[in-house]
């Protein structure tokens, strides 16, 4: 069995040039070649900013960078052309390709109508503060630069649960609208704020049956346009869990296809929200691990006051492994960002050593890592900030350690606040596989660990170049292995 990993092949602050689609056509056989299986690539469709927009904010999903609407016919990322041409070369160069599907949300309207609607205590979402009121809302969408091809289907008020702004007041609250299908909102899992079914802009109506064909015709067009192999869903905290059920089992019946799907439900704290959706979806949908992604974090931040036996607690990847796709960023926690949760230079060489040579979890590397990344943005403090994050070095050394030798038997020796480490005694399959790993966050530690009789005389070094010297497995398959402090180093058999 193969060691996945997945890549995010974007960041929040990707220039708005046009260039993503040809940079993933140029780069697919060399990410292929350094361990990349995967690839995750941004919203395709045309949001309501143009081509400034990232495509959190869904406005045509039927415009790939086609028409021009919104003021240019390009995404941010490129043309339709450019994604076709892109996902055939990453399949062409072996590379699944998973494509991000934004349904919570539409935004950028291009009519207003006369809505009844109830505003809502922002705290308590249950809870309303007016009696019911009209007001002008942006939730007519007819796509004038489309001209109803692909698709001639209208969204109007009755398609949508909520929207925050009253265009004839210029008023900007939390309003439900009082449409056919439900006077409130609509059942998700999540109670933040009483109901966190709104989260922003045009809410969809899921409890509309238009709406929900609707969304099936576009998921079969959107798959015969593009051939990709799965989806990263958005937002589905705030989305009923019924509605995915439903249109993944559409789209897997009608084509016979698995469509890998992972989803995100980010609850950096709330790990049994997560296993209520997964039971919800009956298992239907993988979860990217938010409750280690703040462990990383948390562990960052405190350096040797954290107890590193503690990082896997309270995690997805502990306690359901199969459905737990770990991360160490995305384009949610990059500085500057709403979500902003960013895991410290020093920690990220660790956290990735334990997401991408541990036998539990399909990783998932972030964009900047490997890329680096520049930008500029306005911070919580209201002050603009330029940030520049350097690619991370020694992680396509990692991804080579992820691929061709952390396999086996893993043991765990997680018995030191400080200093933690397991071995992986490798197998048939990979030649010279099996590699013990050690960790620390505090000073330089020693860790005795069991490689197995099947090593025993071999000589091994650290394939992470942090640790300089040779360790010759013992005749009883132990050794004593080493880490600098701050660091880790994996050791496997000498090959050269």
């Amino acid at each position: 069995m193969e060691n996945f990993t997945m890549l995010q092949f974007f960041e929040w602050y990707y220039p708005a040039d046009g260039t993503l689609w040809g940079h993933f056509r140029n780069e697919a056989s060399r990410l292929k070649s350094i361990g990349i299986d995967s690839v995750w690539l941004p919203p395709a469709h045309k949001g309501m900013a143009g081509d400034q927009a990232s495509g959190y904010d869904s406005y045509d999903l039927y415009d790939l960078g086609e028409f021009d609407q919104k003021g240019s016919v390009r995404t941010k990322y490129g043309t339709k052309q450019e994604l076709i041409d892109a996902i055939k070369s990453g399949k062409e160069a072996g590379l699944q390709v998973y494509t991000d599907i934004v349904l919570n949300h539409m935004g950028g309207a291009d009519e207003k109508e006369l809505v009844t609607v109830k505003k809502v205590e922002p705290e308590n979402r249950n809870e309303f503060i007016s009696e019911p009121i009209q007001i002008e809302a942006y939730t007519k969408f007819t796509f004038p630069g489309r001209a109803g091809k692909y698709s001639d289907f209208v969204w109007d008020y009755q398609c949508f649960s909520g929207v925050d702004y009253n265009a004839s007041t210029q008023e900007t609250a939390i309003y439900s609208i009082q449409n056919q299908y439900g006077e409130g909102w609509q059942d998700v899992l999540d109670l933040e704020n009483g109901n966190y079914d709104y989260l922003m802009l045009s809410d969809i109506e899921f409890r509309n049956p238009h709406v929900r064909e609707e969304l099936k015709r576009w998921g079969e067009w959107f798959y015969e346009t593009l051939g990709f192999d799965g989806f990263r869903l958005d937002a589905i905290k705030h989305m009923p869990a019924d509605f995915y059920n439903e249109w993944l089992d559409h789209l897997r019946g009608k084509y016979q296809k698995e469509f890998y799907t992972v989803g995100e439900y980010w609850a950096p704290y709330d790990l049994q929200s997560m296993l209520a959706y997964i039971e919800a979806t009956d298992k239907r949908v993988s979860l990217f691990d938010a409750p280690l992604q703040a462990n990383f974090f948390k562990a960052s931040k405190e350096h040797s006051d954290f107890n590193l036996c503690t990082i896997f607690d309270e995690t997805l990847v502990q306690v359901n492994p199969e459905l737990a796709v770990t991360l160490v960023e995305n384009h949610d926690t990059q500085p500057l960002q709403s979500l902003e949760q960013t895991v410290d230079e020093w920690f990220r060489p660790l956290a990735y050593a334990l997401i991408l040579f541990r036998e539990a979890g399909y990783p998932c590397i972030f964009y900047t890592d490997l890329y680096g990344s520049k930008y500029k943005d306005t911070g919580n403090d209201g002050q603009e900030h330029e940030i520049t994050l350097a690619k991370m070095e020694g992680l396509e050394n990692m991804l080579y350690c992820r691929k061709h030798i952390s396999y086996g038997l893993q043991t765990d020796y997680f018995d030191h606040p400080n200093c933690i480490g397991w071995t992986r005694q490798g197998d048939d399959e990979h030649e010279n596989s099996g590699c013990a790993v050690i960790i620390s966050n505090g000073d330089e530690g020693l860790k005795r660990m069991e490689m197995g009789l099947q090593h025993a005389g071999k000589v091994f070094v650290d394939f992470l170049n942090n640790v300089q010297e040779e360790i010759t497995i013992g005749e009883d398959g132990w050794a004593d292995f080493k880490v600098n402090g701050g660091s880790v180093s994996l050791w496997a058999a000498k090959t050269y």
